[in-house]
């Protein structure tokens, strides 16, 4: 059994000493500072859009996920996922507001952000002076509502990597895990590929909603956790019945709307890029589902729900870092390509790769988000974005982004089993995590 003792201190000060030089060191090369504004320069319509948009996004945690994941995992699991997904919502709100909005979206290196956001400071209203806080990446909206749009993306990256772990990790494991993973690998990929002063983003990475910075990123640490934590007990030898697939039919429909927000949202504006990202949102969700299905009906001879709702899935995140870029046949493309490419990365692509990936986290958001970024480079329209693509710089800021989040996930998930162990005991994973973690149970 492990317990807390003078063995984390070292590892957790060795981290909290990184992340300061870090931060740092980003303080030596100031690019433009944000600042406050007259509140009569902002824009209401896309002040308004972007509180919609964050809500939305939001709604895609919870209860989206919480749904999704709880219906696919075992009855004996669901509280488990679910109690998972919630407290990560709560601590990474914490974090994100007292270290990671200032790491990832404030001026700095092009390596990590600065510290001027620190601490829950900033985000400055001030009613009398008639004046208000703004981010220099988004200066028609308050930065209040910039930072809290963000920190949905924060939150739902951390609880995607909840379906690669479920049903035999430590509850406290799980906590120490994606909070340091959040802080540490997150922030910095988020700064090198959406602030202006990244290194990636320099180089001509387009990522328009989270291709890299939240799907690759999180089906790769998904990946990793998979092979840490080894196979949950029966696996590929026992059936594992899902739940409640009523549940995780309702999560996928909260994250098709939710997407709205996610995608269209990240337009930062009440304009037609966020029209045109609405679209093909949907046209690409709608091209995956059927994409998958198809797919599922020629290999197995039947469709199944399972399936449509990691279609649907599987078009989200191909047309996510592509979506204030492409047209809509374009998106067409996207959805029917990915839906095929993450069938296969959650059937035999998993089988080869002898992973656990209980909710193949790897095979829908890794390979999804790969497929994605590679055909952003190839679709991307300079009329609708302004800029040319390239499938090289494409796959360069997906290896960039595999290797450091793949790296540092070994390491941290190394860290967590130092203070407090990764994975339950035999007899507590017998038992299923809803009792042995928190003494509850689905009735009935």
């Amino acid at each position: 059994m492990h317990r807390f003792g003078t063995k984390w201190l070292a590892p957790c000060l060795g981290l909290c000493i990184w992340v300061c030089a870090l931060a740092s060191y980003a303080q030596t090369t100031p690019l433009s500072k944000p600042g406050l504004v007259a509140q009569s320069t902002l824009n209401a319509a896309d002040t308004a859009w972007m509180m919609t948009s964050t809500a939305l996004v939001l709604l895609m945690t919870l209860p989206g996920i919480a749904l999704f994941y709880g219906g696919m995992v075992r009855k004996k699991s669901v509280i488990n996922t679910m109690a998972s997904v919630v407290a990560i919502a709560g601590l990474l709100s914490l974090l994100w507001f007292a270290v990671g909005y200032s790491l990832a979206f404030t001026p700095g290196s092009p390596w990590l952000g600065g510290t001027e956001r620190m601490w829950f400071s900033g985000l400055n209203y001030m009613k009398e002076a008639g004046m208000v806080a703004v981010s220099h990446v988004a200066p028609n909206v308050p930065e209040s509502v910039y930072a809290m749009f963000q920190l949905t993306f924060f939150i739902i990256t951390g609880a995607l990597i909840v379906g690669a772990l479920v049903e035999r990790m430590r509850f406290s494991a799980m906590l120490w895990f994606i909070g340091m993973w959040s802080v540490l690998v997150y922030a910095p990929i988020a700064h090198w590929v959406w602030e202006p002063g990244g290194w990636l983003v320099q180089m001509g990475v387009l990522d328009f909603a989270g291709g890299a910075v939240v799907h690759i990123n999180a089906g790769i640490s998904g990946l990793v956790c998979a092979y840490m934590l080894g196979a949950r007990r029966g696996y590929g030898k026992e059936p594992f019945e899902p739940f409640n697939l009523g549940l995780t039919m309702a999560g996928a429909g909260l994250l098709w709307v939710g997407w709205f927000g996610f995608n269209a949202g990240s337009a930062v504006a009440s304009d037609g890029r966020a029209g045109l990202a609405m679209a093909v949102t949907h046209i690409a969700a709608a091209a995956g589902a059927m994409s998958w299905m198809l797919g599922e009906w020629v290999m197995r001879g039947r469709p199944s729900l399972l399936g449509l709702c990691s279609g649907l899935v599987a078009g989200l995140v191909a047309i996510t870092p592509a979506a204030g870029f492409v047209t809509p046949r374009a998106a067409l493309v996207f959805g029917l390509v990915a839906g095929l490419a993450c069938y296969w990365g959650a059937t035999g692509l998993k089988r080869m790769l002898n992973a656990d990936d209980s909710l193949d986290v790897f095979g829908v958001h890794g390979i999804g988000g790969i497929v994605g970024s590679l055909m952003t480079g190839y679709f991307a329209s300079k009329t609708i974005s302004g800029v040319n693509g390239s499938v090289a710089t494409q796959a360069l800021g997906a290896v960039v982004v595999i290797v450091y989040s793949g790296v540092m996930s070994a390491v941290l998930l190394w860290v967590t089993k130092l203070i407090v162990g990764l994975r339950v005991d035999d007899n507590a994973e017998l038992v299923g995590l809803d009792v042995s973690q928190h003494r509850e149970h689905i009735a009935g």
